[in-house]
């Protein structure tokens, strides 16, 4: 099966079940500290599965396009992707587990003709730590809906319980979460590399990671929530399914590989043309699915309006990039050039064209790529010839010249080998696993619980990004266009194109209109709007962002018809001006062509 006939069918069978469509956001959240990326399609719905009503209803399904940083090392198996779509629907205190788990059924048998044999699910086996019981409710389900009691298998937290957070024990306080049931699709015993289980001690089963199962869809029953005396049970009780689009075709092509989907396939038969190399045997398969993987994450960053930096988003980026350029040249033997890239792009434009891409976008991201690697392969080159001069290599040294330089422990044991040198791989490994240790900490220190920050200080600089926004077109007019904003407690970031010249001067009579909109007092509120009116007062909107035929708009002003700043926007935001306290533009840079980064606290 193609993705576009996958994702019509999936569209029409929630909308014949009466759910309405909610757009995906961007890869970036807006107006979000807390999170890097978007991760899942629940995302954006945070408030909504807290209890906030939907201006769409309590039927909801979309396709949302998500990136997980935390997956980049994974990178190079048959089935772990960096950007991957989710398939979700959900239910906002309608329906519950009997409605799910057989529409879910009937998704899979009767519209995509799976094979019930080939389907195996799972519940959760209880939490005695947290006084969280078994889910026999589910595990009765689906023995009703028909499927074998050998067919049926129960984990404790660590794979049955879904948060953004992880298991119960991990979630901060106000976090949402439950019990969960997942749907895993059988390749057949053969493929079962079972000496690579984490579970030696027991039969296969769907999640002993041997290469047999994969899973393809798991519904979260949203119906708890964290607090400092546990878990109490929400005044509603939600659903959240997702599902992975590449792993549900993948699993109906009957092939483990998802980058032989037609989501992969064209990037990886344009990498055997270019790179000269045949995807076959398993060391030239893991560089080139890392390429294509990485290539791809890299081309909807970019498209975002992520630029290659040494920090945040830009960092990950600024990594992908790298680690395409070093695979790539481990595979040529050679220096490498952007252009051996140009070609993937067009085929990943082609892929999702007229879903996220339009082809006046090709330019930009090969300008973007370009750029960065050829910036890089100076600093592979002096990364090399710091390696040509070791003596007396050590695994230490090895790691500082992968951390430093992005250079990959292999090369170097190869080149040492060449030399008749080699270095300490357990020392290396301790490195290695140090550096991870310290990358996972700072990760969760950025994560919090997600939309769920409703701080003091984030209210505050989430309704200067409004008057930022607006004072940025009193000053420089109708060619000012946003292209991303980022808070965390101690400042906002706001990127903007601009067609006129911006400089230092200007930037300060924008800080002044803010201030004096600030001492003004003026009240903050929101309305609920068809999407077509709230263009027609002027309500302005992220254009990278689609939005649902409902919005909800925040106004700074004494109405809607005189406000100052009228903006689609989820909230929240604080209830007067005077609440923020003054604001000081501290910082103006170009970060791009005709495109500018202020800084303010």
């Amino acid at each position: 099966m193609l993705h576009k006939n996958l994702r019509k069918l999936f569209a029409d069978f929630w909308r014949e079940k009466n759910h309405k469509e909610v757009p995906p956001i961007p890869l970036v959240p807006q107006n979000d500290p807390t999170t890097l990326f978007t991760g899942s399609g629940m995302q954006q719905l945070v408030p909504y599965l807290l209890g906030e009503h939907h201006p769409l209803g309590n039927r909801l399904y979309n396709i949302q396009p998500c990136f997980r940083s935390q997956d980049i090392l994974e990178i190079g198996d048959n089935r772990h992707t960096t950007f991957f779509e989710m398939m979700g629907n959900w239910s906002l205190g309608d329906y519950f587990k009997k409605e799910q788990l057989s529409w879910f059924w009937e998704f899979l048998t009767k519209i995509l003709g799976f094979e019930k044999e080939k389907l195996y699910v799972t519940i959760f086996d209880g939490d005695k730590k947290n006084n969280l019981n078994s889910d026999n409710e589910s595990k009765n389900i689906w023995r009703q809906i028909g499927v074998a009691d050998d067919h049926i298998f129960s984990y404790g937290p660590l794979k049955n319980w879904w948060s953004r957070a992880g298991e119960p024990s991990l979630m901060p306080e106000g976090e949402p979460g439950g019990p969960d049931s997942e749907v895993f699709y059988d390749f057949g015993e053969e493929l079962g590399l079972h000496e690579k289980s984490i579970f030696k001690d027991k039969k296969c089963h769907p999640n002993c990671d041997c290469g047999r199962f994969m899973e393809i869809g798991n519904s979260v029953f949203m119906q708890f929530k964290k607090t400092k005396n546990g878990f109490e049970e929400l005044p509603k009780k939600n659903v959240d399914f997702g599902g992975g689009l590449e792993r549900i075709l993948s699993a109906l092509n009957n092939n483990s590989d998802v980058y032989l989907t037609d989501v992969y396939l064209p990037i990886i038969e344009n990498l055997e043309k270019t790179l000269l190399k045949k995807y076959e045997n398993e060391e030239d398969k893991r560089k080139m699915r890392i390429i294509a993987d990485h290539l791809k994450g890299a081309v909807f960053l970019i498209k975002t309006g992520v630029f290659p930096s040494n920090k945040e988003r830009g960092y990950y980026l600024r990594r992908l990039l790298r680690r395409i350029t070093i695979k790539t040249y481990q595979l040529k033997g050679k220096t490498v050039e952007a252009k051996d890239f140009f070609g993937a792009v067009e085929e990943i434009i082609k892929i999702y064209e007229d879903i996220y891409f339009e082809r006046n976008d090709l330019s930009n991201i090969q300008e973007i790529i370009k750029e960065e690697i050829d910036k890089f392969n100076k600093t592979l080159n002096k990364g090399m010839s710091i390696l040509l001069k070791m003596s007396r290599p050590d695994g230490k040294k090895i790691f500082d010249l992968y951390q430093s330089y992005g250079f990959p422990k292999e090369l170097s044991e190869e080149i040492l080998r060449e030399k008749g040198l080699e270095f300490s791989q357990k020392e290396f490994d301790s490195e290695f696993e140090k550096h991870r240790q310290l990358s996972r900490t700072a990760s969760a220190g950025i994560f919090k619980g997600g939309l769920a920050d409703h701080s003091r200080n984030t209210l505050r600089y989430h309704t200067a990004t409004h008057l930022i926004h607006q004072a940025l077109f009193d000053v420089f007019g109708e060619s000012i266009r946003q292209e991303g904003s980022h808070i965390t407690g101690e400042r906002l970031r706001f990127d903007f194109f601009s067609a006129i010249k911006i400089d230092e001067e200007k930037i300060k009579k924008v800080e002044e209109i803010i201030n004096k909109k600030i001492k003004e007092k003026i009240p903050v509120s929101f309305v609920f709007l068809d999407k077509k009116e709230a263009y027609k007062i002027g309500a302005k909107s992220f254009f990278r962002e689609k939005y649902p035929e409902k919005v909800k708009v925040y106004y700074i002003g004494q109405s809607l018809e005189t406000a100052y700043s009228k903006e689609f926007c989820g909230g929240p935001h604080v209830k007067n001006t005077q609440e923020i306290g003054e604001i000081k533009i501290y910082k103006l840079e170009k970060i791009g062509t005709n495109i500018y980064r202020i800084y303010a606290k």
